[in-house]
């Protein structure tokens, strides 16, 4: 028998507007004695089962797998995961020759809060975002390794740095099922690209900015281009197969700008047109004042909880103005978010202060956002947490 969150009267309306998150604050009692990561029961205080989902302590008590009276079945996981699948076919990126690089699980969008897949070739490297998922992570492998119609043939665990309550559970890092290797070639696009996820940032590859990459290579022929937190030079290869006539890629990580480098050499040789350089990009910009036609912004989150988003709408608006100080009238400024807690008009807001403060006009070209793999939930906008405009600047 589950154990059962019992909310507070009249604190049930997120949950019938399929919300898959019960705060700490809605909770009445919790009857039994669930331990962390356990699926539990959560019923209005009228009695009425709601959903069931996997119990957390933190504000995020509960996290929605299944609403309704229904409780999991055996099934229930492998469903899941057949139907993020065939979403991921009907997106046609299983049967892609020219893309072997997708997310297959992309946590609550896919009915599986916690949980993200990346697959890179033929190997699916998960994340487990929560204990609930990461005690079943032996069981979720072996059931990626069974998905009709996949090209997984190994699973690696790459959940070290994402779990919560390290210190209790000591996760580390490694292969699951089948002969996973630390590393291995993806094509995006027809771009290749060395994908190591044993040690780099995420699962390895920022998947989500591969439709924005595209637009970059669009743009870039007889462009010269700089390309900030380029973390393994994925815009930089773009802009190359675009035609760009110098590109400079910067990450402050000079083992990231090293792995760019060899990732311009996989696809265009060692005398392509690029510049390497392991340098902070806030310093790049204030020594290097040379201008460039196209400048990529692309940083990590600055703001990682609703505390910290006074500081990073001032650290947007100091770097697209730097930025801007160093684009040529009618260039074009790529300029990301990926801060959650920062939504589209707040960023907005920053980089219209930034094209103020230098007294550029602009105009906005393009409004981006994460692929169809990413897919956002519409009772759950959380999920939409990479935002980005193409500024074309006078």
């Amino acid at each position: 028998m589950n154990a059962v969150v019992v909310l507070k009267p009249n604190r049930e309306q997120s949950l019938l507007r399929f919300h898959p998150w019960v705060f700490s604050g809605a909770i009445a009692r919790i009857d039994g004695q669930p331990a962390e990561g356990d699926v539990v029961a959560v019923r209005t205080a009228q009695g009425d089962v709601l959903a069931h989902g996997h119990f957390h302590s933190g504000s995020i008590t509960v996290r929605v797998l299944q609403f309704g009276e229904k409780p999991l079945n055996a099934e229930f996981w492998r469903m899941r995961l057949e139907a993020a699948l065939r979403r991921r076919q009907q997106q046609g990126l299983c049967a892609n020759d020219g893309t072997n690089a997708f997310r297959l699980v992309h946590g609550e969008a896919d009915g599986l809060p916690g949980l993200v897949v990346d697959v890179y070739a033929q190997t699916a490297v998960i994340q487990c975002h929560t204990v609930g998922m990461y005690r079943i992570r032996e069981q979720l492998a072996q059931l990626l390794m069974e998905l009709p119609e996949s090209p997984i043939a190994a699973v690696y665990d790459k959940s070290s740095g994402t779990m919560p309550m390290r210190e209790r559970y000591n996760p580390v890092d490694g292969p699951l099922v089948g002969n996973a290797l630390p590393s291995d070639m993806v094509q995006e696009n027809g771009c290749k690209f060395n994908v190591a996820w044993e040690g780099g940032q995420k699962t390895g590859f920022f998947i989500d900015q591969r439709e924005n990459r595209e637009l970059l290579r669009r743009y870039a022929s007889g462009q010269t281009v700089l390309n900030t937190f380029c973390y393994t030079g994925g815009f930089s290869v773009y802009a190359l197969a675009g035609g760009a006539t110098r590109v400079v890629s910067v990450d402050t990580s000079a083992k990231a700008v090293e792995i760019a480098a060899q990732n311009v050499a996989i696809n265009f040789g060692n005398n392509a047109p690029h510049e390497a350089v392991a340098m902070d990009t806030f310093e790049y910009l204030r020594t290097h004042p040379e201008p460039f036609d196209i400048i990529v912004l692309d940083p990590p989150a600055f703001a990682k909880h609703g505390d910290a988003l006074r500081n990073a709408l001032q650290a947007y608006k100091r770097l697209n103005l730097a930025a801007l100080r160093c684009l040529r009238p009618g260039g074009l400024l790529f300029t990301f978010s990926c801060s959650q807690v920062v939504d589209k008009q707040n960023f907005r807001n920053a980089v219209f202060s930034a094209c103020a403060i230098a007294q550029r006009d602009a105009r906005i070209l393009h409004q981006l956002t994460q692929p169809a793999d990413h897919p956002i939930s519409i009772y759950h906008p959380e999920g939409e947490y990479l935002k980005g405009l193409v500024l074309q600047v006078e």
